[in-house]
């Protein structure tokens, strides 16, 4: 495989003599533009982060570098590939070292794999930490939905991944299904914690603001489109509740394919994607295999609902992950 990394060198310089500018909670109309400018971007050619891919996955062990021009080619510059076990850990890693400035990675054990942790484990997790590509801790977490691994062994290994977060100044990447009063119960348990991602959330309005007075930072999937109820995701971004300076952008790809023909959608959000977004959507992705250049269509139906350019949008979480991740 080859890095698709030299068409990003103009965008990655101009990103780090910009990033200065973006400390600010949330960037004004003049900033954002001024910022768009810099970046040689327009209203529908974003520069976007894709914070959770599972490019591990068997399903493009065959396309890899096709799916990863085509994520450049979308607008999303920069993919943190998740580790949800040691074996997807190294993998991850060693995907950092094929597209260099493109391509980070985490390491930690899923809920699902909690029941794998041996005495070694903590010690291959550090080991894969200590490289400057390895940017967080995790996939790690709570997942009382479908108790693959027994909810103690659950509660015990992701303590102790916690511990690690803490230790090394990682960033947490949180993983949470059906769980959030026990996962809060062991994160309140440390008093300064890293930057902490609920990583693809797909709860209630009242566990979002929950997340949010903690200090935490929110990741939002493609999830968007089949959320029906009245208290989810499309409510916690009508009501404002998760500020633009918390939120973050993901594909968690292959899972989580936007399906933007869904007839739930309001006409708001169908109306405001865009031809070239969906043009990516159309061809590359489907239910089965979910593509990271299908995140622009995220970003404007985010937008949509928080009645924002999508630019802003793009912007406003690009910057959030270089500041929680530390990326170049």
């Amino acid at each position: 495989m080859a890095s698709s990394n030299a068409s990003n060198s103009h965008s990655d310089t101009a990103v780090e003599s910009c990033a200065e500018e973006a400390t600010s909670p949330a960037m004004n109309d003049e900033t954002s533009d001024e910022l768009m400018r810099k970046l040689g971007l327009d209203e529908t050619r974003y520069f976007i982060v894709d914070i959770g891919s599972n490019l591990t996955n068997k399903k493009f062990s065959r396309d890899l570098d096709a799916v990863i021009q085509r994520a450049n080619d979308s607008g999303v510059q920069k993919i943190i590939v998740t580790g949800t076990s040691v074996h997807t850990s190294k993998e991850a890693l060693r995907l950092t070292r094929l597209y260099p400035g493109q391509v980070y990675s985490t390491t930690g054990v899923h809920p699902h794999d909690a029941k794998s942790w041996t005495e070694e484990t903590m010690d291959v997790l550090k080991e894969i930490a200590s490289n400057a590509e390895c940017v967080a801790i995790g996939e790690c977490g709570l997942d009382y939905n479908r108790n693959f691994s027994p909810i103690e062994v659950q509660l015990e290994v992701f303590e102790k991944q916690v511990q690690l977060a803490c230790e090394l100044k990682k960033p947490m990447f949180l993983h949470e299904r059906d769980a959030h009063e026990d996962l809060i119960k062991i994160l309140t348990k440390y008093s300064s914690l890293p930057p902490t991602v609920i990583h693809c959330f797909t709860g209630s309005l009242q566990q979002a603001q929950k997340y949010i007075d903690l200090g935490f930072y929110i990741g939002l999937t493609g999830y968007l489109w089949k959320d029906k109820s009245e208290n989810g995701v499309r409510k916690i971004l009508e009501e404002g509740i998760i500020p633009i300076n918390r939120l973050l952008v993901e594909t968690d790809s292959p899972f989580m394919y936007p399906n933007t023909r869904a007839s739930k959608l309001p006409e708001k959000v169908k109306s405001a994607l865009t031809e070239r977004s969906l043009s990516f959507l159309q061809r590359y992705c489907t239910f089965q295999r979910n593509e990271p250049c299908s995140l622009p269509v995220t970003v404007e139906m985010i937008a949509a609902y928080l009645n924002m350019k999508a630019a802003d949008v793009a912007l406003n979480t690009t910057f959030n992950a270089l500041r929680v991740f530390g990326l170049n």
